[in-house]
């Protein structure tokens, strides 16, 4: 019978723990699970609410605290601690796993012979409402997913799975001492980057792992106000830049105060799109502002990894 660890990563949302306990708990699962929470050094009183809801009946609940600060070292953390385990699934704090969600992420990996799986993702914009301007496309970037009803193989970026709504076979990890997911693209606290969930997936495909969709395996994702600002989604955009510029683009061997002219000509061409967008008032306007956003991002990262400032 598979061992499951069912786990998410916390930090500074004691007031979400007890309603997202309870949907785990009440989920119906052929084999026993735990539940494993990650405390990544919460200010608030998350400790104390994880030990009033380890007292509770149902599904057991383990919990530890990692203190190195970040997403990254916690999810790696929760790596750690389920590495015995048969099947670690993954969940955030700021989510609620749907009814079937673990009966879909174990039928993809034992039945299915799934290594990697994940699913949809819903977003509840409520209380605060769906800005007019956020349109599904821009949405995705909050984590909105879905591929349709179907399963499927993912064979490609061009269809990802999110590390919010994930499930592993562990014997992958325990094959490859060495995966984790990537310091370089952690997030600490409430800040704003990323991108672990996205290089891990193409690690995966690199592995040559059997990734699949299951829109079963679904969760309803809760927005915090602060993310429904154009301003966060051009700040998201501009980090991603960074990051791809100082540890994904390969060294070109023309630059131009330290960045490759033609990256120059890119952005360049994403503001002119940009601006004729903003004066015509045509949709898209946020979306390419993004683009725009990524390329100075990356054109920043680019001058930081050739130390020119």
């Amino acid at each position: 019978m598979s061992v499951l660890t069912f786990a998410f990563c916390t930090y500074n949302r004691a007031d979400r723990l007890e309603k997202l306990v309870a949907a785990m708990r009440a989920q119906t699962c052929p084999v026993p699970f735990e539940i494993l929470a990650i405390n990544n050094n919460s200010p608030d009183n998350t400790l104390d609410v994880l030990a009033h809801l380890q007292r509770q009946p149902g599904t057991p609940l383990r919990f530890v605290t990692e203190t190195a600060p970040g997403i990254v070292p916690a999810r790696n953390r929760a790596l750690a601690e389920a590495i015995s385990s048969d099947i670690l699934a993954f969940i955030d704090d700021d989510e609620i796993p749907q009814p079937d969600f673990l009966n879909a992420a174990l039928d993809a990996i034992v039945n299915e012979g799934a290594q990697c799986v994940g699913g949809r993702i819903e977003i509840d914009f409520s209380p605060y409402g769906r800005p007019a301007w956020l349109d599904d496309d821009v949405a995705g970037f909050l984590g909105l997913l879905d591929h349709g009803q179907a399963p499927l193989w993912l064979s490609d970026t061009s269809t990802p799975i999110w590390s919010g709504n994930t499930a592993y076979a562990m014997q992958l990890f325990r094959d490859h001492p060495d995966l984790r997911f990537d310091l370089r693209y952690n997030r600490k606290g409430e800040g704003i980057g990323g991108g672990e969930d996205a290089m891990m997936l193409r690690t995966l495909l690199d592995l040559g792992t059997r990734i699949r969709y299951r829109s079963d395996m679904a969760v309803t994702h809760s927005v915090d106000p602060w993310k429904l600002k154009a301003s966060y989604f051009l700040r998201l955009h501009y980090l991603a830049g960074v990051r791809n510029g100082q540890y994904v683009l390969p060294d070109y061997p023309t630059t131009l105060l330290g960045m490759p002219p033609f990256m120059i000509t890119q952005f360049l061409s994403h503001c002119g799109r940009t601006l004729k967008l903003a004066i015509g008032r045509k949709p898209g306007l946020i979306r390419q502002a993004m683009n725009a956003a990524h390329a100075l991002g990356s054109l920043q990262g680019y001058r930081n990894r050739s130390g020119t400032y």
